[in-house]
């Protein structure tokens, strides 16, 4: 097996379990949307924010892949190539959890906020403690990115 192999197996692992992770987290979030919006329409706004927001790890997980793309190529080192796919280890698994929880979360303040309660903001304030998890995974891709 090539190098370079190593190095695309992490950018494939990396891309594809955060984009899972979004997924899960949203129609996790998504579903319990639909059910609050039979007992309380009215509050749609809340509803689509709560739902919207594991589709960020998605995103990380996308922006890591453009921080690491340029490094693969013919030349690269074996070090290089594990890195990439220890990256893509970490990125992936922390980001696909990161979703599934934060979808978890918000599903939870979503049927909160469906029974008449009005905790969507306090709903959104600990929704972003997961989220940090997949923010810190991209800063860890820039600090390793800037050493290889």
């Amino acid at each position: 097996m090539e190098t370079i192999t190593l190095g695309y197996i992490g950018m494939a692992i990396l891309f594809t379990l955060a984009a899972l992770g979004s997924c899960f987290g949203t129609t996790i979030a998504g579903n319990a949307a639909v059910g609050a919006m039979k007992k309380n329409p009215g509050a749609f706004g809340n509803y689509l924010i709560l739902s919207g927001l594991p589709a960020s790890q998605g995103l990380y997980g996308f922006a890591c892949f453009f921080m690491i793309k340029n490094y693969l190529t013919v030349d690269i080192s074996l070090l290089q190539a594990s890195a990439i796919l220890g990256l893509g280890i970490i990125v992936g698994v922390v980001c696909l959890l990161s979703a599934i929880r934060q979808g978890q979360l918000c599903a939870n303040g979503i049927a909160a906020v469906g029974n008449g309660h009005d905790v969507g903001t306090n709903t959104l304030i600990l929704a972003a403690f997961p989220e940090l998890y997949a923010i810190l995974t991209v800063a860890i891709t820039f600090l390793v990115t800037a050493i290889m």
